[in-house]
């Protein structure tokens, strides 16, 4: 009870906190000049968790049918989301804005709070540098599923399967999931226990290291453990390049960090996706390499709709972002599985996941993917048709070399006839 007691004094104050930021319900009636006024959000990211997922630097990298529970907490009516477009009148796009960024700016404070009481639990020595990570993190997802409720400015469907084992006894893994809106961290922080259940174990997230040029999210991301790996800079869609040097660190990060009762999230896409309605973006096999060296399975969640509230295109100014739609869908995969390729996971992931994160429904095969009889089922008409061909080209061959030698012993009697 007493090592509870400042992670549940960090959430009371941070719930306070969060509670005088909640605008009212006359929100909806702003006037319009306010409701389209140029609100800037950066200095807000500029201090948020949602740093991260705007450049974030992951990609290092069920058998039978499941029955799956839709969650629908924190419900608001919403417009199908439309595949190209939008549906969304101006006033609703105005308002959706204007609760997101209140909502984003919740949790920033939130954030604020609580690191700076669990900075000052660092000074005074209590607790466990470890557990000071924990209670980072746990109060991080506290903060932004009581935003979400306390502002829906969106509807989120959760999908997971309560009845499977890993959602009930979770063992050690390495997750994955696609990345297509700064908005994802603040969701998935949101959504964590409808998603994962009450008896998840913390994720510690690798992210780009230039992010730390920012003060406050240097303290926020060493604060809460986060894995750093340096890459270059680049654009939403651009190929990534990575410092090798840092794999190191980031493997000895990782090591560390399931010693401690961490899991480890990557996102192998590697950086934010700009057209999810095409498929996902390049797989790197980081995360496979990972779980080969830490000899545990990855596990794959998805998201689908994110992007059409903050698409990655989209500014920092209130104006500048397009939203087409407010629901979100989330999905959680019942188990995780040890691969046995790099293209094997990079398949599975691109196959799953992708289909998902383009059309917020899982792919007909679903289940002969996750138990890894597809990619078998593909991996055997490769080789088949590697096969066909090398006997083919086999055969053509033989072909040629009897032509030539026709041609040479034709050559030859004419050479004796004449």
């Amino acid at each position: 009870m007493r090592k509870s007691i400042p992670k549940i004094s960090c959430q009371l104050v941070v719930l306070l906190a969060s509670a005088l930021l909640v605008p009212t319900s006359n929100a909806f009636s702003v006037p319009s000049s306010r409701r389209s006024s140029p609100v800037s959000v950066r200095s807000v990211i500029s201090k948020s968790p949602l740093l991260p997922c705007q450049r974030s630097r992951g990609g290092l990298p069920l058998l039978s049918t499941v029955a799956t529970t839709t969650i629908a907490e924190d419900a608001v009516p919403s417009e199908s989301t439309p595949s190209s477009g939008s549906t969304l009148s101006n006033f609703t796009k105005n308002v959706t804005k204007f609760f997101m960024v209140a909502f984003i700016a919740t949790v920033a404070l939130g954030f604020i709070s609580s690191l700076s009481i669990i900075r000052l639990l660092g000074v005074l020595r209590i607790g466990s540098e470890t557990r000071r990570q924990k209670w980072a993190l746990s109060t991080g997802q506290f903060v932004a599923r009581w935003a979400l409720r306390l502002i829906p400015f969106c509807k989120v469907d959760v999908i997971t399967d309560k009845d499977a084992p890993s959602y009930k006894n979770p063992e050690p893994s390495i997750w994955v999931c696609n990345h297509m809106s700064m908005l994802d961290v603040f969701i998935l922080l949101a959504k964590d226990l409808a998603m994962r259940g009450k008896n998840k174990r913390p994720i510690k997230v690798v992210y780009w290291k230039q992010l730390e040029d920012n003060p406050f999210t240097k303290i926020l991301f060493r604060q809460s453990g986060f894995i750093p790996i340096d890459m270059v800079a680049n654009k939403p869609g651009e190929t990534n390049e990575y410092d090798r040097k840092s794999f190191k660190s980031f493997l000895k990060s990782s090591k560390q960090a399931f010693e401690d009762g961490f899991d480890v999230g990557v996102l192998p896409e590697g950086q934010l996706n700009p057209t999810p309605e095409k498929g996902l973006l390049p797989v790197f096999s980081g995360a496979y390499t990972l779980a080969r060296m830490s000899k545990r399975p990855i596990q794959m969640m998805a998201l689908h709709g994110v992007n059409q509230l903050w698409h990655p295109n989209d500014g920092f100014e209130v104006g500048d972002m397009n939203v087409t739609g407010r629901h979100i869908k989330m999905r959680l995969y019942p188990f995780g599985r040890k691969y046995e390729s790099d293209e094997d996971f990079k398949a599975t992931f691109s196959a799953v996941v992708g289909h998902f994160g383009k059309y917020g429904t899982d792919i007909e095969d679903l289940d002969q993917w996750l138990d890894g009889s597809k990619w078998k089922e593909i991996e055997m008409e490769r080789k088949s048709l590697a096969a066909k061909k090398a006997q083919e080209q086999f055969h053509r061959g033989l072909l040629a070399r009897r032509i030539a030698d026709e041609k040479k012993e034709s050559e030859l009697n004419l050479q004796q006839q004449e």
